[in-house]
């Protein structure tokens, strides 16, 4: 059995439960003006509010701008109805054959393991996403297999959500049991926030899971913001690549929370330090309701070039945008601008 080299106070289920969902509460806990909730209880009724107190305590009390908490805190822009924005920006509906089931991409499918998260970021993609007729039982379960065991050409599987993680482990472990079965499948992909925001999620059962299978796992991290990385952030990734499980961070760019080449850069090093590596720099995808987070193409293109100088490649994130319809991500090549950034 795998040990944890430390106590755990609470265990990742008490957290879980007791994460902030009241817009009065998260501003009194913050030291924050009540002027801010009004508009906060409008847009906590369009997608409700959900911190847990791990990742509450990484926020800088009386700061109504700090990076972490325009993360999460429902805002007026929320409310406001802004063109060009989708329910379903990704068209995943496109590519829903099976309820929790999605395939976009030849070679991989993503599934819908939990509509539950641990956190509920404002600028999240799947905000509007029809969990109710994606919740995986054990019919739904048996289909997905045998869909998997009709396309041979799939040999990546990756647990998504919500959260995947917010699955209890002897599921998880279950749910491994009957892909390993599969022989074409080669890779187990989490993309998962969990560990970030309730460092306690990682449990030796989980890692045991993980480090057992025949299928070659690996975990992606999503942190934004160096302030996310805090000691409980640093060890639980310890214990995961302590199990030789490789761990990525993917990001998203967002106004006024990363879109500085300092914070950028301190992300990466921070990240690497910790024992994980940069992996993608997503362009925001276009939601419904987060629309404020919104970067021009070409203000992200020259952030990357400049940080790009700054890094060596091997701390650098691939920035990238989601297509729909398009066969992988789009790679985006940064570019620098000297008639505005003169020697």
């Amino acid at each position: 059995m795998i040990q944890i080299p430390f106590t755990q106070l609470r265990s990742w289920q008490d957290e879980l439960r007791d994460a902030i969902t009241d817009p009065a509460e998260l501003l009194s806990h913050l030291e924050l003006s009540t002027d801010l909730l009004e508009a906060a209880i409008q847009a906590d009724a369009l997608f409700g509010l959900k911190v847990p107190r791990p990742y509450l305590a990484r926020i800088e009390k009386g700061n109504p701008l700090d990076p972490l908490l325009l993360q999460v805190l429902p805002q007026h822009q929320e409310t406001q109805p802004q063109p060009g924005y989708s329910e379903d920006p990704l068209a995943e509906q496109q590519a829903n054959p099976l309820p929790g089931l999605i395939h976009k991409y030849t070679h991989r499918v993503l599934l819908v393991l939990s509509g539950a998260c641990a956190i509920n970021c404002r600028y999240c993609f799947r905000r509007h996403f029809a969990y109710q007729e994606n919740q995986l039982g054990k019919q739904q379960w048996l289909q997905i297999l045998n869909y998997l065991r009709q396309h041979p050409e799939v040999d990546e599987v990756i647990f998504s959500g919500g959260d995947p993680l917010a699955t209890p482990d002897t599921r998880l472990q279950r749910m491994i049991q009957d892909l390993e079965q599969i022989p074409h499948l080669e890779r187990l992909r989490i993309h998962t926030r969990l560990p970030v925001v309730i460092p306690s999620r990682i449990t030796p059962t989980l890692l045991s899971a993980l480090s057992s299978t025949r299928l070659q796992s690996l975990i992606v991290l999503h942190i934004n913001h160096p302030n996310e990385i805090d000691d409980g952030v640093r060890q639980a990734s310890r214990l995961i690549t302590q199990q030789n499980i490789p761990l990525l961070n993917q990001s998203v760019l967002l106004k006024g929370i990363n879109d500085s080449v300092s914070v950028q850069k301190t992300l990466s090093k921070t990240l690497f330090a910790a024992g994980i590596l940069p992996y993608y720099l997503f362009l925001f995808d276009p939601v419904v309701g987060a629309a404020h987070f919104d970067l021009p193409e070409v203000q992200a293109k020259d952030l990357a070039a400049k940080l790009q100088a700054e890094l060596p490649g091997y701390l650098m994130p691939r920035l990238a945008v989601e297509i729909p319809g398009k066969a992988s991500k789009t790679l985006l090549i940064p570019t620098y601008d000297t008639r505005n950034h003169p020697e």
